[in-house]
């Protein structure tokens, strides 16, 4: 029935179960995990009972009931919030959180677990619920490295590309927010693109082939703006400020054209033209990390 080791069954507590944290407790009763569950509102817990999991009453109970824990609420704040009540049987326990919010958010969580005698983990699924428990689906933790090492099997089981990305407990939050970064600005302008065709009486899956195309691109030059920005050289543009100044006038005109609000170009458009003011017109894109940064950033280039 399941791919998964066996013999790594060992109790598993999940608290919260939204979407995500369901998808979590699932994996980890898919993978033969005696798997305790709880949620504020408890006919969440209905599905994951029928398929094998423990529901508790009361979140201390659940927490009590294994050596690790893991919470996927909405933010820090709602996680501590929730455990609040369990704080008491916490003491020697692993609490791993899977929840979006800042570096800052992340050290106060640490500092909360800390305090309350829990070993820590922050972490984060770089993926949608569906692809929870998938070889390939990305989970990255940060904190004390020798939980990681002792969970690392069963954490496993949520998604086969698990990382470590070191001990202070802030790092997988700020990545999650560094590489989320790209997710809105994406959207919206897979969005604007869609309304662009119906516009025109096209449909929005029309383009869907193309755009995957135009990711794939993205996804290929990634290491070289990255090396760029490393090196803080963008004098052999691949492709300059300046082009990109250029099109602007083009999103303005198909706005006009198609009645479509393209407001939030303006950032942008203004981004290019004060990285143009500073000499970078006829430097890589790239160079739009520099003006990003404000002045005494500790990453400026010279």
């Amino acid at each position: 029935m399941n791919r998964h080791h066996r013999h790594h069954r060992i109790p598993v507590t999940v608290v919260g179960l939204g979407s995500m944290g369901s998808a979590l407790a699932e994996a980890f009763i898919e993978a033969g995990h005696p798997t305790t569950v709880w949620n504020r509102t408890s006919s969440k817990a209905a599905p994951l009972v029928a398929r094998g999991a423990v529901a508790a009453g009361m979140v201390d109970e659940a927490v009590a009931a294994s050596g690790l824990v893991v919470a996927c609420l909405t933010t820090y704040e709602s996680t501590i919030e929730a455990l609040e009540p369990a704080a008491a049987a916490l003491k020697g326990r692993a609490l791993v959180t899977l929840n979006s919010g800042s570096p800052a958010g992340a050290r106060q969580m640490a500092a909360w677990a800390r305090g309350h005698g829990a070993r820590y983990l922050a972490g984060a699924v770089k993926n949608v619920p569906s692809a929870v428990g998938a070889d390939d689906t990305l989970l990255y933790y940060s904190g004390e490295r020798g939980v990681f090492e002792e969970f690392a099997p069963t954490l496993r089981v949520l998604g086969g590309d698990t990382v470590h990305l070191g001990a202070d407990a802030d790092l997988a939050a700020l990545y999650e927010m560094a590489v989320g970064g790209t997710l809105l600005p994406a959207l919206v302008g897979f969005f604007q693109g869609a309304a662009a065709l119906q516009a025109r009486g096209l449909t929005a899956a029309s383009m869907v082939p193309f755009t995957v195309k135009w990711f794939e691109m993205i996804n290929s030059i990634l290491p070289v703006f990255a090396e760029e920005i490393d090196r803080g050289d963008y004098s052999k543009p691949a492709s300059s400020v300046n082009v990109f100044l250029a099109g602007a006038a083009a999103d303005e005109e198909l706005g006009r054209e198609a009645n479509l609000d393209t407001r939030w170009h303006e950032p942008f458009h203004d981004l290019l033209r004060r990285a143009a003011e500073a000499g970078h017109g006829e430097h890589s894109i790239a160079a739009l990390t520099e003006v990003l940064k404000k002045p005494g950033h500790p990453g400026q280039s010279a």
